[in-house]
């Protein structure tokens, strides 16, 4: 096994001091103790913890017919009193064009981050923000050692933003980020070439990505997509059925062959105890034999024990990685602490594609040795 070199450089990773947000305070307890009406801006699981802590009268959505949500009206933006109170309960793609609109509609709104840290309610956390702090400060050296080894000055500034902005739940920190699904896992640095590039998609989903990589590199040599969903597979298969070269697999990858309970949830499936059907997984080393150059991974925070399962393949063809980091809370220096025990041979890069907390991905750029001269 590789030895990692855990030394810091010079330049550490700078942790801002967080004022406390005075007016976020007075906006919670007029929420929840004052007597103007309360709205929640959007539905989805934060949305609804609110109301089962808190009652409120209503929610905003104006993409919707249906008269009301959990017991309670939905009313377009355009219809709430001037004198409401709107927490924004959306936190994954767009929380600052949420916060946005509601400031051109002059009301008074705080995010649901910044509404989590100041209410004192007992509402759903996001993702992993409980732990995340806590596990910051156990391993800081190792946050700093991946800061390092960072390669450009975005993956700095995307890796310093994030971080700050998990410590302090303050929403200022995501803003300069863009909701850019549509270019997510394909970067300038990874050197695609349009000629003989083998894809392995890990967690395929609807097939998008396998597509963006057949359009940038349309004489690829193969794409091998991973889907355990099989109505997921079945749009996949549609979606490539003019496409030549492609392999499919229904099953996920881990670290050993095994069955799991799956939840089934869109975009954000994943493994779960309390799932809903169970899946297949295996290893990538025992299911893919041949050299690829490029292998995508999101699993919903399964990446560590899928990269576990694809060490012999990561060894041997050395291909260019691009791992989701967003799952877990430690995943920003587990991720590249377990790539880097296999290959120490790698550049590494961070790009984030929303203005929210998902879509966090880390590549790993073989560095290739000197070509010798003759």
């Amino acid at each position: 096994m590789i030895k990692i070199n855990m030394e810091l450089s010079s330049s550490s990773l700078i942790i801002d001091s967080y004022a406390d947000n005075e007016s976020a305070r007075i906006f919670c307890d007029d929420f929840l103790h004052g007597a103007g009406p309360r709205y929640i801006f959007g539905r989805n699981e934060y949305a609804s913890s609110i109301a089962r802590a808190i009652n409120i009268d209503g929610f905003i959505d104006d993409y919707t017919d249906d008269p009301e949500f959990q017991g309670k009206p939905i009313v377009d933006i355009e219809e709430i009193p001037k004198d409401a109170l709107v927490v924004s309960a959306v936190v994954l793609g767009r929380p600052l064009t949420a916060q946005s609109r509601l400031k051109r509609c002059g009301v008074r709104s705080l995010d649901y981050f910044a509404f989590r840290k100041y209410a004192a309610v007992d509402i759903l956390p996001v993702i992993f923000s409980d732990q995340f702090s806590e596990n910051f400060d156990a391993y800081r050296d190792r946050f700093n050692w991946i800061y390092n080894l960072l390669q450009d000055n975005e993956s700095k500034r995307v890796f310093s933003k994030l971080i700050n902005f998990r410590l302090s739940s303050d929403l200022e920190y995501m803003h300069g980020f863009t909701d850019c699904q549509h270019r997510q896992y394909f970067e300038d640095f990874l050197n695609l070439k349009p000629k003989n590039e083998v894809f392995v998609d890990v967690g395929g989903f609807d097939g998008y990505t396998s597509i963006e990589f057949i359009k940038r590199c349309p004489d690829y040599a193969g794409v091998h997509i991973f889907e355990p969903e099989p109505g997921n597979m079945a749009v996949v298969k549609k979606a490539l059925t003019d496409y030549k070269r492609t392999h499919f697999y229904l099953h996920g990858l881990s670290n050993r062959t095994q069955t799991l309970s799956f939840k089934m949830d869109g975009s954000a499936s994943r493994i779960s105890e309390d799932g809903d059907m169970e899946i297949k997984v295996e290893r990538l080393d025992d299911t893919l034999k041949e050299p690829f150059s490029f292998l995508k991974m999101d699993v919903e925070g399964g990446e560590i024990a899928a990269i576990e399962g694809a060490r012999q393949a990561i060894i041997d063809h050395h291909p260019r990685l691009a791992i989701s980091a967003y799952h877990r809370f430690d995943d920003f220096w587990k991720i590249p602490e377990k790539v880097l025990s296999y290959r120490d041979d790698y550049q590494i890069f961070m790009r984030h594609y929303t203005e929210g907390v998902t879509e966090t991905v880390m590549f790993f750029i073989p560095i290739k040795p000197p070509t010798k001269s003759h």
